[in-house]
């Protein structure tokens, strides 16, 4: 054994000799862990693992996809390897051994594997479960036979398989009998997964077992349970591997099992204690044949009925109990819903059960107030500390309504976006949400899936930049949101005003709102009224999709309402009111594999459209590009309109880098690196353009003039469009704790549509020193 000591002082200017020297190190670890056979103890052999050695008919088709599956079954694990080395069993070794170095107990720790012996092989096992795999799968009387390939120190085993042309089904058969069960099954074969012609499959045959089960359990059936359906296969009216299959139920089920119950009565506790409340107060209430209890009233009995959907004389329905479970939980007042079916009269005269629902609801603590102290940071490049009061009724008047309250208080300072670093901010606000669990025209029932909301919103905000201005702003809004299913999800907001009063602005800021006068007309129009609505449909709620798809579109019309009221006038109740159409849509495909490892690509597309007595958007409407959250080798809302520049880095380019539609489009990898630290690899591409006629005043002095000229022939969306996209490339570090990510991105642009032709195209991290790098920090996924 070659042991190698280095003994070096460390200096700042010799920790690169250093890290060459662990990299050496390492290096010469691995080449080391090429041989481990001298390693191994005289009485043992290294099991290198065992293939799968396939012969099959002609007949047989994917024989391939048969191999594969009998692979995942091979058992036990080789040790690991890595370019022909056993890197983890080598570190196991050498961390055995006397007197250890650290480095080795280290890469033990992380990387080290226990060697796998021969010994600890089961080749008759493993070929009886070969086997009994491929008679599960119709390959019936197919031949496995195992076979050792063996030296001195290594071992490993080859399983020769001898597919059989496979057994399929020529039909399905239901017993006959004069059970009602009988009749119930049959209804559910309708929609069977067993057709003829398919090959025999034990899994297969297991699965339509829970399926009728499920069907039945909405039929009444209470006590059924899948195992009481047995299928039998029978061969013997064919020759040319085919069988007939009978379902039938097990001779010894019980006979509570195959009958139907129905509810014969409801009792609902709202405040129902775990500690041991009596549950029979001296007098409940009766709402539509259901029975409430309730010592003190806590939840109006006419208030929660339209959430139980289980009616006295229904059958039994599993899925009916599931929904309302579902329901109740989600009225946001209760911390336990717990539903109980307690058996009455098992064998009726009838030939049918009863049952007595019992729903226990335990409250949450009705009143609660919480104190944030928050790290904000926002899409427009501010970021600071905050804090925010909340206080919460969840049930205001009795009937699931709630109540919140917040007060919030902030300092901001843009620590980036471009020319307009140094900015700082105070942010106050009040906004009070007001939550019904119901529709006010519909209800519940008509919503199974989830509760529907109706929301009441108030809030103000005021807000004062450093050097600019003043900012006051109020909004109410009246709405809905509702889960259509698993997936869809609506917020309709018929009821949207927003009131801004642009005040105290600074010389710099009326510089900037004079030298353009359309952005100073998104700042004139202090009133928007009109509707909202975001339609979103999400797969990422299932964990297990490979493939989940995310769309999201809203749509933003205002002016209407008040354009009624004012009789057409451009101002109703003193103030200039907006008048536009805006619309968006965002798609993502996610494509995931592995461990962790996650492909994301994204489109999006957002277009406003002013229109009557108004010639641009509201301010706070428009569309930004550049920043954590869309381009990320850009600062915030440092794109556009289209190849126009604003100066870059001029007091005016915050405010000029806007427009009515923006396009974008992401790709990015992500992966793990090591337990809560992810990577990813990126790139981004979009901007931001103008569209329609645009007039420029005739009486606007010729330097304002010149200014638009130029800001509109460059801004304006037409042929050449994709010459003006920003295009960035990165990659990003992300701590993903449950859901809570910190993010630090780093990119650099590979286009950028500001410079002049034949100059946009920049080689990224390389050309442009510092100025050619973006350092990103945000809270969360971009998308």
């Amino acid at each position: 054994m070659i042991k190698v000591h280095w003994i070096k002082t460390i200096t700042p200017g010799n920790i690169p000799a250093r890290l060459a020297m662990h990299a050496s190190m390492l290096l010469f670890a691995l080449l080391s862990a090429c041989g481990v056979g001298h390693f191994i103890p005289e009485d043992e052999t290294l099991y290198t693992g065992a293939e799968i050695k396939m012969e099959a008919a002609d007949s047989v088709r994917k024989s391939g996809k048969v191999r594969k599956e009998l692979e995942t079954l091979l058992r036990p694990r080789p040790n690991s390897r890595f370019l022909g080395m056993r890197p983890g069993l080598y570190f196991h070794y050498k961390a055995q051994q006397e007197h250890p170095s650290f480095l080795y107990k280290w890469l033990n720790k992380k990387f080290g594997e226990d060697p796998v012996y021969f010994s600890e092989v089961e080749p008759g096992r493993m070929e009886d479960l070969l086997r009994n795999r491929l008679d599960n799968r119709g390959y019936f009387y197919s031949q496995v036979s195992p076979e050792t390939d063996s030296t001195r120190k290594y071992a490993s085993l080859k399983y020769s398989v001898n597919l059989h042309r496979p057994y399929t089904m020529a039909k399905l058969e239901l017993a006959e009998d004069s059970l009602q069960i009988y009749k119930a099954i049959d209804s559910t074969l309708g929609e069977t997964l067993l057709k003829p012609g398919q090959r025999y499959n034990l899994d297969r045959m297991k699965f339509e077992r829970e399926r009728i089960d499920r069907e039945l359990k909405q039929k009444g059936y209470y006590n059924f349970n899948p195992d009481f359906l047995i299928f039998e296969a029978d061969t013997n009216r064919y020759a040319n591997k085919q069988f007939d299959l009978l379902l039938r139920l097990k001779k010894d089920t019980p006979q509570k099992s195959v009958i139907p119950y129905t509810i014969n009565s409801i009792s609902v506790f709202p405040n129902y204690s775990i500690e041991g409340d009596s549950l029979t107060p001296a007098s409940g209430k009766e709402v539509d044949g259901i029975d409430f209890f309730q010592k003190e009233e806590f939840f109006k009995p006419e208030k929660l009925e339209p959430y139980i959907l289980i009616e006295e004389g229904q059958p039994y329905n599993a899925e009916t109990a599931r929904l309302t479970s579902n329901l109740l939980s989600a009225l946001g007042s209760y911390k336990f819903v717990n539903l109980r079916f307690h058996e009455t009269d098992t064998l009726a005269n009838d030939g049918k059960g009863s049952l007595r629902a019992d729903i226990f609801l335990s409250p949450l603590n009705k009143r609660s107030i919480r104190a944030q102290i928050q790290a904000v940071t926002k899409s427009n490049g501010f970021a600071g500390p905050g804090v925010a009061v909340t206080y919460n009724n969840r049930n205001l008047f009795k009937g699931g309504e709630n109540l919140s309250i917040t007060g919030n208080f902030a300092y901001e300072a843009q620590i980036s976006g471009g020319g307009q670093n140094g900015l700082t901010g105070i942010a106050a606000g009040l906004k009070a949400d007001l939550v019904l669990p119901r529709f006010i025209l519909l209800s519940p029932e008509h919503f199974t899936y989830a509760v529907p909301k109706t929301k009441f919103s108030l809030g103000g905000d005021i807000l004062k930049r450093s050097k600019l201005y003043s900012l006051v702003s109020a909004n109410a809004t009246y709405g809905y949101t509702w889960n259509e299913n698993r997936y869809v999800y609506h917020e309709l907001d018929p009821v949207s005003l927003n009131y801004v009063n642009l005040s105290k602005t600074t010389a710099e800021f009326d510089s900037i709102l004079n030298k353009n006068p359309f952005l100073r007309k998104s700042f004139d129009q202090q009133f928007i009224a009109g509707l909202t609505y975001t339609f979103t449909y999400n797969e990422l709620v299932d964990d297990y999709k490979k493939y989940p798809v995310f769309l999201s579109t809203s749509l933003d019309v205002a002016g209407y309402g008040p354009a009624l009221l004012s009789g057409g006038k451009k101002e109703v109740f003193g103030l200039e009111y907006a008048e536009y159409a805006k619309a968006d849509i965002d798609l993502r495909f996610y494509l995931k594999w592995g461990r962790e490892q996650v492909l994301v690509t994204r489109l999006y597309g957002g277009w406003g459209i002013p229109y009557g007595h108004s010639n641009t958007l509201p301010f706070i409407k428009q569309f930004f590009s550049g920043g954590p959250y869309s381009v990320r080798a850009f600062p915030i809302r440092s794109l556009g309109p289209g190849s126009f520049g604003s100066g870059q880095g001029g007091p005016s380019s915050f405010y000029d880098q806007s427009g009515n539609l923006r396009l974008e489009a992401n790709l990015e990898y992500r992966f793990p690196i090591w337990s809560y630290l992810k990577g990813a690899f990126f790139a981004d591409a979009g901007n931001v353009w103008l569209t329609g006629d645009i007039t420029i005043p005739a009486d606007e002095p010729r330097e304002n003039r010149d200014f638009n000229e130029e800001l509109f022939a460059k801004g304006r969306f037409g042929q050449g469009w994709m010459r003006q996209l920003g295009i960035g490339l990165g990659f990003g570090l992300r701590v993903d704790i449950q859901s809570f990510v910190l993010r630090l991105d780093l990119a650099s642009p590979l286009q950028v549509p500001y410079l002049p032709e034949g100059e946009r195209l920049k080689v990224p991290f390389i050309k442009g020193g510092k100025d050619n790098l973006e350092l990103n920090f945000a809270i969360g996924y971009p998308f």
